[in-house]
């Protein structure tokens, strides 16, 4: 921590954050905004809050709990209600001033969450598994379309029966607000609920299907019913009175709209695959692929439905095809920088003096209370009836809790057009915020047991597992490796699920195979039909791999390699050497006369400092390196090394031994001077950065200066100052 908060770190900061300020106030305060104080405003309001997304995306984490919460938080406490409006030098009327007393933040700033919120939508559409849907297409619309019809109900009536209790005037349940307190309540979040499933492995179970199936099915309803509840607030405002002629008209063109374009968009969707294929690079497929969902969203606000529902409908067309992998990994960096954009700017909408008035937190409490009752009621139930025990039924009901990025979208809409105001704003985002922290808890609770959740056990099928045993996790590796260059070259697309674990996904068309590189093991899941594809894949890449070998085992001119070894010494190499030497370690007269002997005295040495963990597994790695090719250099220089776990941090230490030792040099010259570097396994160090300094310190006045050295002192001023 010392190293990094260092006079250049504060100054580089100082730079960044006070240079701005003091330009910015030494400007005519009077002079009016123009449209460049607007996009000074923006890329400085832009810049603050990724900061603070993403330390409150930390924070929400390290206690678990999900991100998007630490995000929103976060814009609650930057925004304009907050720390947002405090006024500091340069910025008058705060860094995030009230915009206006319809609408707190500035119409540019709302403009990045509105196209954030149409990436977000796109990517859950991309992430929807249609076959998985369609399995469980009817539990999942039964328990999705009941979870919706119960939500809005509460929702609704809630608001029918408290609102005039809080607001001024009469509110019935045609009432614009009462209909945005049922529509808020409807959504369901696929991510929250997704992980929790994935880390307790139960994504694949019934009751985890069976959610994600009802998940998917309730966010689809809540966009239709804001369509349905935006169409019905715009009719009664047009007539005066509830025409349910118009209604019906609206009702019929927004699930028309939505199931024809749907349609549409799946039969088409290996059509506009094989479209932006012709863009080749990955890249550009993934750019053309979010213009059409932006072309889309368009269209779908322009025919009064929401843009999110031409988004969603765009990603799930796509999320079939062979490129959808494709499209999220390079859209990952702008969903990384917009997506954060969009939960702080829905934060900083929220004004959070309403929370000291003890109606708004009444009924906000009571509004949760009745949402958390109407999800696990209204989804349990009709589960019972789907094959599904008491037991199930409860983890499908708490597993269809968490709302999130859809209900503050929706929430988000309703402000931004007028039809909400702050107060009912404020009790969306408090229901919001508490269903999403109750429901990670109360799901990990409830599959702590084992049991199955269903009434009779079905039979299935095991999947088809090959596993292939190799020799060494360093040869898996490179098979893993030639895998998928291989199957890239055969027109798959490779989509990588887990850089930790080494967890790959194969899709071509419709065929969609996973595959791990586990330690010695590389496991393929695929159907039966693919085996035999499997296993001569497998084969090709072997024998590729050892012809590979085969030309290694030819000679190879190393002499050529290191001809420019050692280079020229510098001044700040010798600086940075200094971090790595262990001074009290370094032996001016070696005792050892081979090279096993010298290596022990020299590990010896770094053990009695205490930098070594584990002597046996730094003395096995640093055998195991000579065996493969000797490290005696030339110019009498010799550098055994090796990568353990028995170290913390890159250390090294030096020996001498004028008369010199055979090393197997290079140039086939005794060893005098030996370096021993040692460097941990699992985690990054400079082992080649390292290397490649100490051969530039030991030049020929380097190895003259250090073979005169009497102790260990001179030894390392030699090679620091």
């Amino acid at each position: 921590m010392k190293e990094f908060i260092n006079k250049k770190t504060i100054f580089v900061f100082a730079a960044l954050f006070l240079l701005p300020i003091m330009a910015f106030a030494s400007g005519d305060s009077g002079e009016s905004v123009n449209m460049t104080h607007k996009m000074m405003m923006l890329a400085m309001q832009l810049g603050v809050i990724l900061f603070a997304a993403r330390i409150g995306n930390i924070i929400a984490e390290r206690i678990k709990l999900p991100g998007v919460l630490g995000e929103l938080g976060a814009g609650i406490i930057i925004g304009p209600f907050m720390l947002g409006a405090i006024s500091f030098p340069g910025f008058h009327d705060g860094l995030f001033p009230v915009f206006s007393s319809n609408f707190p933040i500035s119409p540019e700033l709302y403009g990045f969450a509105t196209i954030a919120s149409i990436i977000l939508l796109f990517v859950v559409g991309l992430e929807t598994d249609i076959k998985l849907f369609l399995k469980y297409s009817v539990v999942g619309s039964v328990v999705g379309i009941s979870g919706v019809l119960f939500s809005f109900l509460a929702g609704n009536l809630l608001g029918v029966i408290l609102l005039p209790h809080i607001l001024e005037g009469t509110f019935g349940f045609f009432s614009p607000s009462c209909i945005f307190l049922g529509v808020m309540s409807t959504a369901t979040s696929v991510g929250i609920s997704a992980r929790i499933l994935s880390e307790k492995r139960k994504l694949d179970s019934p009751e985890g299907v069976t959610i994600l199936a009802g998940a998917v099915i309730d966010d689809v309803l809540g966009i239709i019913m804001l369509a349905l509840g935006l169409g019905i607030i715009a009719a009664s405002k047009e007539h005066g009175t509830i025409n349910w002629g118009h209604i019906g008209i609206i009702a019929a063109k927004a699930i028309g709209i939505w199931l024809a374009a749907t349609l549409i968009g799946i039969i088409a969707a290996r059509k506009i695959s094989i479209l932006l294929k012709w863009f080749r690079d990955k890249s550009h497929i993934a750019l053309m692929a979010l213009g059409l969902a932006l072309i889309l969203a368009a269209l779908f606000e322009e025919a009064n439905l929401a843009m999110i529902i031409g988004a969603y409908v765009m990603g799930l067309s796509l999320s079939k095809t062979d490129i959808s992998h494709v499209i999220q990994e390079n859209l990952h960096h702008i969903y990384a920088f917009l997506v954060p954009v969009f939960f702080a700017v829905m934060g900083m909408l929220v004004d959070v003096s309403l929370f000291f008035s003890w109606k708004i937190v009444l009924f906000g409490l009571l509004y949760s209370f009745l949402a958390v009752l109407a999800k696990v009621f209204g989804c349990g139930i009709p589960a019972m009836f789907c094959n599904f025990n008491f037991r199930g039924a409860m983890r499908i009901g708490i597993g269809m809790l968490p709302r999130g990025e859809v209900a503050l979208i929706i929430a988000g809409i309703g402000l931004a057009s007028g039809i909400l105001n702050q107060e009912i704003f404020a009790i969306g985002i408090m229901m919001t915020l508490i269903t999403t922290v109750a429901a990670p808890p109360a799901l990990v609770a409830i599959f702590k047991n084992d049991k199955s959740g269903l009434r009779k056990h079905e039979e299935e099928l095991p999947p088809t597992e090959i596993i292939f045993s190799l020799p060494s996790p360093e040869i898996a590796g490179l098979l893993s490796g030639k895998l998928q260059e291989a199957f890239e070259n055969d027109g798959f697309y490779v989509h990588t699920l887990s850089h930790e674990d080494n967890i790959f996904q194969l899709r071509k068309d419709d065929i969609v195979m996973g595959f791990q590189n586990h330690q010695n093991d590389i496991i393929f899941d695929c159907n039966e039909n693919e085996t035999q594809f499997v296993n001569t894949a497998m084969i090709e890449v072997i024998a590729d791999f050892e012809q590979t070998i085969k030309e290694l085992k030819k000679p190879v001119d190393i002499n050529s390699i290191t001809k420019n070894i050692p280079a020229k010494n510098n001044s700040k190499t010798k600086n940075s050497l200094a971090q790595f030497l262990v001074e009290n370690a370094m032996i001016t007269r070696i005792k050892g006369e081979t090279k096993e002997e010298i290596i022990d005295e020299l590990l010896e040495q770094l053990n009695n400092t205490g930098v070594i963990n584990d002597l046996d597994a730094a003395r096995e790695t640093v055998l195991k390196r000579e065996e493969s090719m000797s490290t005696g250099m030339q110019f009498g220089v010799a550098i055994p090394h090796g990568r353990t776990d028995g170290v913390k941090k890159l250390v090294a230490t030096i020996g001498l031994k004028p008369e010199g030792v055979d090393f197997q040099s290079m140039d086939g010259e005794p060893s005098t001077i030996f370096v021993l570097a040692l460097s941990p396994k699992s985690s990054s160090a400079p082992h080649m950065q390292f290397m490649a300094m100490i051969s530039n310190a030991l030049d020929e006045s380097g190895r003259e200066k250090l073979l005169q050295c009497a102790n260990s002192k001179e030894m390392f001023q030699v090679l620091t100052k």
